[in-house]
């Protein structure tokens, strides 16, 4: 290397002027070569050359600082670990595509944009042509340069306002710090993880004790959003661009496959297995093929895409609501593996409702073993025809639920065993029932211990009383020793008692008696909750405080003063109702009321709080608050938080990655804001 072992580099350069001419010629060199080894895949110098040559720069920048340039690649990471992200407004929308799941589903959106395309005459001089593209299964970037430098990248986000993760993205070598054109452009495009990639990190992760990536897809987007961009750099990420938003200084291509080589000339690197058709029956031997081949790439593939190659025809046929009418997302089939039903287990829920669960031999699927899977109730059993001994047909449903879509009755042998609900469960103590007019089976004795271990679990979790450190395995010690058969037993606990029992330090039995003290002080709505009244979830819990205000108040209620609340009527209003009434249950609330305090509620003047009798529905991730967070800062400025999107509907706050509901809102025309108008809306 040319400058080690000099003290002074002015020295070994002679001057300023020496100094900045080689660090010129190195930034060209370094950026060639970094183009042929991450873009091209075609390196011609070994990794310790490269190193070397990007240890000479950095020692020249370090001695003259004003050398140093944006674009440099010392200066892909570096900076202080940030606090938050940013939120940026994208220049254009990001739009997503529709998705198609058969031949005939893709020759639908033929036929719709056939129709489109007849409505505009002067577009019969235009050949119908069509781009076909992999779906590359990572996290959406857009791309910001001016005057030909690397300024911004943002995360999608709801479409319309995204993160900035710049600074994460200069970590990627293939995403170019400086174009080979000096000009204003905005691109799209997708950050990946390889899978090789993937199994060295969760390698190191198991040797820690950390959790795993599932896919390759989450370790990305995880990594793009640390705090810290020296962690997603040891991550190696990789990019594909293939879309230009916007471009000053260039006449915009003609057709998609141009705007694909205008990409690969400015330095980006772009996806080569795109492919021109003339009939969609080329584009579904595309797809057949790719379906076929897609494990074989070290990125994750779930589908292709199809746009029409003409930029005229695009512009002509324009948008709906959501998505482009000239492309759409063709997606490869839910991975599927085979296995077998080695058993039927039922599993008791706090409730005492039986879900049978099916333990499976051990597979591997979309990315993690599975060796089980929820049938469901007796109905579903029946459906499927599911029997011990079966093999069966496994997939992820949305890459995250093990499901259960068939049984290969071809591979029985005669030996496979109908599952029949039994009269008698062990661990509901006795009888079961099925429960009037539902697919469900219940024990018919509510105090069983596996039904008893399921309310503890419940009790302690977070959404309601959040004892933190006690988890299931000290719940199990706890109850399997006879420490506590009550709620309120939780509190009475002393550290003599814990330290008698296997695995538990002084210091864990401090951390669970912390716990434990700071759950003595609850709010009327996570207390509700704790107490595992049947049919009562989180948001009639929070409704129920918000009318009564007080756990006596509501002991009091009378079936009619129950039915009052909205949306609580008929089986939940008897179920709150005989709750308060059984004996048991009111030894029980005596009891915990010794121990625990509940905190009064502010009462809120509706008439004068901001947010006084609007509806508002959550959706994506927001973050700066939880979800739980944003619900009772609404509740408490007098506001109302439901489930759905419907006419009546004030708002819908759209975070990160929205779903369903974000689109509902636009075709209803229901405002919707972002988390930064959210929070100014509640005057944060």
């Amino acid at each position: 290397m040319a400058l080690r072992g000099n003290t002074n580099p002015r020295d070994a350069l002679g001057n300023h002027k020496k100094a900045q001419a080689r660090a010129e010629k190195l930034r060209t060199v370094i950026d060639k070569h970094r183009y042929l080894y991450h873009v091209l895949d075609k390196p011609d110098i070994t990794d310790e050359t490269y190193d070397s040559l990007m240890e000479e720069l950095r020692v020249i920048e370090e001695q003259f600082p004003d050398l140093q340039t944006p674009d440099s690649p010392t200066q892909r990471i570096g900076g202080e670990p940030r606090t938050s992200f940013k939120k940026v407004t994208h220049e254009v929308k990001q739009w997503s595509y529709d998705d198609v799941f058969s031949y005939d589903g893709l020759l639908k959106w033929k036929a719709r944009a056939k129709r489109f395309m007849d409505d505009h005459p002067h577009l019969k001089s235009e050949k119908l042509l069509y781009c076909t593209e992999l779906k590359i299964d990572g996290l959406k970037i857009i791309l910001t340069y001016k005057n030909g430098l690397f300024v911004r990248g943002a995360t999608r986000g709801n479409g319309i306002v995204g993160e900035d993760i710049t600074e994460n993205l200069k970590t990627i070598q293939s995403i170019p710090l400086s174009l080979s054109k000096k000009i204003n452009i905005s691109v799209v495009g997708e950050a990946w993880m390889k899978k090789d990639e993937l199994a060295r990190i969760n390698k190191e992760r198991e040797k820690k004790g950390e959790l795993l990536f599932a896919n390759t897809r989450n370790a990305a987007a995880g990594s793009l959003r640390q705090l810290d961009p020296k962690i997603a750099a040891s991550r190696r990420l990789d990019s594909f661009i293939y879309d230009i938003d916007k471009v000053d200084g260039l006449s915009m291509p003609k057709t998609q496959d141009g705007e694909l080589k205008l990409l690969e000339e400015l330095g980006f690197k772009v996806n080569l297995h795109h492919h021109i058709t003339k009939d969609i029956s080329a584009v579904e031997r595309y797809y057949q093929e790719w379906v076929s081949k897609k494990d074989k790439e070290q990125y994750g593939i779930d589908g292709i895409v199809i746009k029409i190659n003409s930029r005229a025809i695009q512009e002509a046929l324009g948008y709906t609501g959501k998505s482009p009418r000239w492309g759409v997302a063709y997606k490869f089939p839910a991975e599927q593996v085979t296995t077998v039903i080695e058993d039927i287990v039922l599993q008791v829920g706090r409730t005492g409702v039986l879900t049978p669960v099916a333990h499976l031999r051990p597979v591997l699927v979309a990315g993690s073993v599975v060796s089980r899977a929820t049938l469901h109730n007796e109905d579903e059993i029946k459906r499927l025809d599911a029997r011990v001994g079966d093999t069966v047909i496994l997939q992820k449903a949305g890459d995250v639920i093990p499901d259960i879509v068939s049984v290969i009755k071809e591979l029985r042998t005669g030996k496979e065993k109908p599952y029949v609900f039994p009269k008698n469960v062990s661990d509901c103590g006795g009888p079961t029932e099925r429960i009037p007019g539902q697919a469900a089976y219940r024990c018919v004795n509510k105090n069983s211990f596996a039904q008893k271990r399921r309310k503890f679990y419940h009790f302690v979790s977070k959404h309601a009383f959040d004892i933190e450190k006690m988890g299931p395995r000290v719940t199990d010690a706890l109850l399997d020793n006879n420490l506590i058969t009550s709620y309120d037993d939780i509190f009475t606990l002393k550290k003599g008692d814990l330290l008698t029992l296997p695995r538990f330090g002084e210091k864990s039995v401090d951390n669970l008696l912390a716990s434990i003290e700071k759950a003595r002080t609850m709010d009327l709505p996570r207390f509700i909750i704790g107490l595992s009244i049947e049919h009562v979830g989180e948001e009639t819990a929070e409704d129920i405080a918000g009318v009564f205000k007080s756990i006596e108040a509501i002991e009091r209620a009378s079936k009619e003063d129950l039915e009052y609340i909205p949306g609580v009527g008929g089986v939940i209003t008897d179920s709150i109702y005989n709750w308060f009434r059984s004996e048991e249950n009111k030894k029980l609330l005596r009891r915990l009321l010794r121990e625990v305090t509940i905190k009064q509620m502010k009462v809120v003047r509706a008439a004068t709080t901001p947010l006084a009798g609007k509806t508002f529905v959550l959706t994506g991730t927001l973050s700066m608050l939880s979800r739980d967070e944003a619900k009772k800062k609404i509740k408490s400025l007098g506001g109302h938080v439901v489930g759905s999107v419907s006419g009546s509907t004030d708002f819908v706050v759209a975070g990160e990655d929205p779903g369903s509901k974000y689109n509902n809102a636009k075709a209803l025309g229901v405002p919707i804001l972002s988390e930064n108008e959210f929070l100014k809306l509640l005057g944060k």
